[in-house]
């Protein structure tokens, strides 16, 4: 039997549900949750690391792009697998499994790392929205905070159509770093060389490198991956709850191999255009739209800022609906959605209102996420290696082995992370 599953209310069944108890099934109607959660690797914090590894070092760090994201599909994964098994998120299932002193301070822990990332999302689609129409970063910013209005209402008319317009923006930002690959022609044999052979140049690189593994897991989305697959197709019995899981690793495969491919091309572009032009200090996400131009054209920057503006309005949306998540999950209450958005912007405005560096405060929010790693990651791992909690879709030892060996390598170069940016090692 499957783990501790909660039925959902009698309705008719979905299309993902009939594809599931057919004789033909098809892979598209389990195709969308990962879709969702692969923004998360995606957003304006990824473009900041991945260009600033790419300028200072070349090629040297694609290969620590490609194992972040290895261990970021595993973990994935198991927050597919546990909305699955249980029919609960991973904030409800803390909240059955642990005291309620710890479920309120995981939920306060937790609501502060929302905002230190929607913070970062919401203002690396204002600085796209900038650069691309060529306004103030003020308005820009409410123009933000209306389309993400305009995209989380599509929730009322079921996940369907908010899935579609999450994945046409992470479609936007792949096709815009193609368009930069192509404009930028790199070596891909060395490319290719140097996303298997491990090396680094210096301290520093191995410091960047540190922070672009530790910054692999984002907390809110690994909430809100569980909440995603939780009721959107629920399996009747263990051999339909296997054959979900099948489908289930195979939406986080294809979703993170294209956020893995975009993180690499991030890199692999300013690698080409900036290390190897010897601008080796490209410091913000502006000073990198402003040098593309000169370089590769009019045509790169505008992609660049497309590919940043996408990002950001499909990131922020996407920590909105985390916020949900986590209040729903970890103290059963809940707001309107409409209202988390208005109270989730205001840090951005007040960022904006006193002149602040948003490429400066979008890295400083980065480095408060790094805090909440821990809390998310490790629960996860535990749940989904506990049968009386899975049920036949526990974890095997070798997974249990890999996800306790990657929570104990995220949460501690996060905590090296941390120790190096506030400078506690003298």
């Amino acid at each position: 039997m499957m783990g501790t599953r909660v039925e959902t209310l009698d309705r008719p069944p979905g299309a993902g549900e009939r594809a599931l108890r057919g004789d033909q099934r098809s892979i598209w109607p389990f195709l969308g949750p990962a879709f969702i959660a692969c923004v998360a690797y995606i957003d304006p914090g990824n473009f900041a690391t991945n260009i600033a590894g790419g300028a200072k070092f070349g090629f040297t760090l694609v290969w620590v792009i490609v194992a972040s994201n290895l261990m970021a599909m595993l973990i994935q994964t198991l927050s597919a697998k546990l909305g699955i098994a249980t029919g609960r998120n991973l904030p409800e299932v803390c909240r059955e499994r642990f005291s309620r002193r710890t479920s309120v301070a995981l939920w306060v822990q937790a609501e502060l790392i929302a905002m230190a990332t929607d913070l970062a999302e919401f203002l690396g689609a204002a600085l796209g929205l900038k650069l691309l129409l060529g306004i103030p970063l003020f308005p820009a910013a409410v123009l933000t905070g209306v389309i993400t209005f305009l995209i989380l209402a599509l929730q009322r008319f079921g996940f369907r159509p908010l899935e579609a317009v999450i994945t046409a923006f992470v479609a936007v930002i792949g096709v815009c770093y193609l368009g930069e690959l192509w404009l930028a022609h790199p070596p891909l044999g060395t490319v290719a060389k140097h996303a298997v052979v491990p090396d680094f140049q210096g301290n520093e690189s191995v410091l960047l490198a540190v922070g672009i593994i530790g910054a692999t897991v984002m907390p809110h989305v690994i909430y809100l991956h569980s909440a995603l697959t939780q009721h959107r197709i629920v399996p009747r019995n263990d051999d339909e709850a296997r054959t979900l899981y099948k489908y289930t690793r195979i939406d986080v495969l294809i979703a993170m191999a294209i956020a893995g491919l975009i993180n690499v091309a991030m890199l692999v572009v300013a690698a080409t255009v900036f290390f190897g032009s010897g601008l080796t200090d490209i410091e913000s996400l502006e000073g990198a739209h402003r040098t593309l131009e000169p370089i590769l054209g009019g045509a790169s920057s505008v992609l660049f800022a497309l590919a940043l503006t996408a990002s950001g309005l499909s990131s922020s949306t996407v920590g909105t609906m985390s916020g949900q998540v986590v209040m729903q999950g970890f103290i059963r209450r809940r707001i309107p959605l409409w209202v988390r958005r208005l109270v989730t912007m205001l840090p951005a405005f007040v960022v904006i209102g006193l002149g602040l560096d948003p490429s400066r405060t979008l890295v400083l929010s980065q480095v408060v996420l790094s805090f909440g790693i821990p809390f998310a990651l490790i629960p996860l791992v535990m749940f989904t290696s506990r049968r009386e909690i899975m049920g036949v879709l526990v974890n095997r030892r070798l997974t249990v082995a890999a996800a306790w060996a990657i929570a104990g390598l995220i949460s501690g170069l996060n905590v090296f992370l941390l120790v190096q940016t506030f400078g506690l090692t003298g």
